[in-house]
């Protein structure tokens, strides 16, 4: 492999640059001289093949039909793969073309994926929550042959728009039975029979073509701003980025102790894609599968019969469990609440002092252990984080709230970031290297570069490192945009270092807001504050752009519908406490707008003017500020997908 030279980037006639925005094209790697940044490029059939042969008879797919667990070991999911592979390609699968995948995590959601890239095409993701012509624009981009949904819900979809899709051969169906048969449209069954008996030299003659600098996924952003981009990843992007993960974050092979994750996360997104399927078979671990309503409450049931040893959760995950156990704690005996006050204060205290001497091994107080037994190990065993020694967080940003809350209970939240674009993580926090709020250090063989930095050490988040994409299908204009000459990958984000190299997001470009007395103000820290100064509040959003002084819209802490997802009225339990200590009687949010609560407006604004009296200058105090009726949600259109269209984490 090359070394890279300046401006190195652009694509030329005789060897591929750092880009391409081809499906069928190829890229130069950015490789290192020596580490993990050096090691040998790998296709995912070489990854998988690898992992077959070292982990072949432990379980790597498990999940629940019935009450029956069934399973897969890693020879059989090689093997089915393959089968699915030749099934794909008696479909008439063409090389980089997609295989749409529309459905709740599952096996079938994997082995699609997997077989889709071993039979030469590119495996597409296609959000659960896509309406038809959503579904329609990412299976047009990618020349979709083959679409695998998971019911007949997403199935209606896909034929609703059928006859726009001039690429799509085959349709395929792998849960419950098919209410109508069409010609091209498969149940699982059938989909899998077709390639049992099929010769094995086609596929493998594919196989042995591919190479690591090629394409083999397609990542779409959520497109909240125009059109979703395809972001291509490679053989390379994905096995390299496996390998330093597992490496970063010490997961242990299954030849030691097997690695255990729970799927529940959006498979469309690869962040879940990456922690589910790639870095889980990097080690041999295990995958079991959530139920489809897991995010609606049945998520804590499959974590108490799996028990993982690694979990991953987006902020929303952690507020509900935080939500839900300060509930059950409001209704305790006084005696069980003060003993409760005590562990986590004594938790939160030895934490936080283990964090700041980077996880070195001190004398563990009296007190902490006495409380681990009594306290810590009851809440893990509620949890089903007994055996989970690595707990995650990303793809949103979470409040320092809710880390000191797990960290008082004994379970530090690692926080991690990256983006679609540098195949999900930049940095990770772990057990040795974490601070509050910080996301923690880079991934082995990657680089950060801060562009363009201000007084304070702030300035746009550059990526370097063999998991930076490929660019985005059919976009060149958009690949320059985001990669600049000398290949870094641009974020949009804006963060700093602290003098240990622990990196802090302090907010988006786009989102400065530039007063009309021409002062740059980056309000995530503003808003943070805020919601950290008044824990009543959900979500607080600084208005302020081109105007004379900052407002900001609130909102507060309410229940959410576990079907639609809309906010509604009725407070939080955690919310109704906070309003009586505050004294006031509401319930709902309709008893606190409009000036209805003086205690609670009085509360607001006093938490308002200590964040004001932080401020650096008089520019950035909020003036004004109003509760609105009710909280952002996704349904509401006031919130993007969860990893904010192109952020992961």
């Amino acid at each position: 492999m090359t070394v890279l030279k300046k401006n190195a980037s652009m694509p030329t006639a005789g060897e591929p640059g750092l880009w391409t925005s081809q499906s069928d094209g190829e890229v130069k790697l950015r490789m290192g001289d020596s580490g993990l940044a050096a090691e040998t490029p790998l296709t995912v059939y070489q990854m998988f093949t690898s992992a077959v042969e070292r982990f072949g008879d432990y379980t790597a797919l498990s999940w629940k039909e019935g009450e029956q667990q069934k399973s897969l070991n890693y020879r059989e999911y090689y093997q089915t793969c393959r089968t699915a592979a030749k099934s794909f390609l008696k479909l008439g699968l063409q090389r980089y073309h997609g295989v749409g995948i529309l459905g709740f995590n599952s096996a079938e959601w994997f082995i699609s994926d997997i077989a889709a890239i071993l039979a030469g095409g590119l495996a597409v993701g296609i959000y659960t929550t896509n309406s038809p012509d959503a579904c329609q624009y990412v299976a047009e981009n990618c020349k979709a042959n083959i679409i695998v949904v998971e019911n007949h819900k997403q199935l209606q979809k896909i034929l609703q728009v059928e006859d726009k899709l001039p690429h799509l051969k085959a349709i395929i169906q792998y849960k419950d039975a098919l209410k109508e048969k069409r010609p091209n449209l498969y149940t699982w069954a059938e989909f899998m029979e077709l390639g049992r008996d099929e010769p094995d030299a086609p596929l493998d003659a594919i196989i042995s073509s591919q190479k690591p600098t090629q394409c083999c996924t397609l990542i779409y952003t959520s497109g909240t701003t125009g059109q979703p981009k395809g972001v291509m990843l490679s053989h390379d992007n994905i096995t390299w980025t496996a390998l330093s993960t597992s490496r970063h974050v010490r997961l242990t092979d299954a030849t030691r102790a097997q690695e255990v994750v729970v799927s529940y996360l959006p498979l469309s997104h690869i962040a879940a894609q990456m922690v589910d399927i790639w870095v889980t078979m990097k080690v041999g671990g295990a995958t079991y599968f959530a139920q489809p309503d897991a995010l609606k409450g049945s998520l804590v049931n499959t974590l108490k019969e799996v028990r993982p040893t690694a979990f991953m959760g987006v902020p929303r995950v952690w507020e509900k469990m935080q939500e839900k156990m300060k509930s059950v704690g409001a209704k305790s005996s006084t005696v069980r609440r003060k003993l409760a006050a005590w562990a986590k204060d004594v938790g939160l205290q030895t934490n936080l002092t283990k964090m700041n001497q980077n996880g070195a091994a001190g004398r563990t107080p009296l007190s902490y252990q006495l409380a681990k037994k009594i306290v810590f190990k009851k809440v893990r065993k509620a949890l089903g984080l007994d055996r989970c020694n690595k707990c995650y967080t990303g793809a949103a940003p979470i409040t320092k709230d809710t880390l000191e809350f797990f960290l008082s209970l004994d379970i530090p939240l690692y926080e991690l970031y990256g983006m679609s674009e540098s195949t999900g993580p930049h940095t990770i926090s772990a057990s040795d290297a974490f601070r509050l709020t910080s996301c923690g250090k880079e991934i082995p063989g990657c680089k950060t570069k801060l562009h363009n930095p201000d007084e304070e050490g702030n300035g746009e988040i550059c990526f370097w490192g063999r998991h930076v994409f490929m660019g985005y299908l059919n976009m060149v204009d958009k690949t320059e945009e985001a990669l600049d000459a000398e290949g870094w990958l641009h974020s949009g984000d804006l963060g700093k270092h602290d003098q240990n190299g622990f990196l802090f997001i302090t907010g988006r470009i786009k989102e400065l807001i530039i007063t009309a007395g021409g002062e740059n103000i980056p309000p995530v820290p503003i808003e943070d504050a805020v919601k950290e100064a008044v824990p009543l509040i959900s979500n607080a959003m600084l208005i302020g752009d081109k105007r004379k002084f900052l407002s900001m819209l609130l909102t507060i802490k309410c229940q959410v519908n576990a079907e639609s997802g809309d906010p509604e009225d009725e407070l939080t339990p955690e919310a109704v406490e906070l309003c009586r200590k505050l004294g006031s009687n509401a319930t709902r949010v309709s008893e606190i707008t409009g000036s209805r609560d003086r205690a609670i407006h009085a509360a607001i604004q006093e938490g308002i003017n200590r964040v004001n009296e932080k401020a650096v200058s008089n520019a950035q105090r909020i003036q004004k500020w109003i509760i609105l009726d009710r909280d952002f949600s996704l349904t509401g259109g006031e919130l993007g997908e969860w990893d904010g269209g192109d952020r992961v984490c």
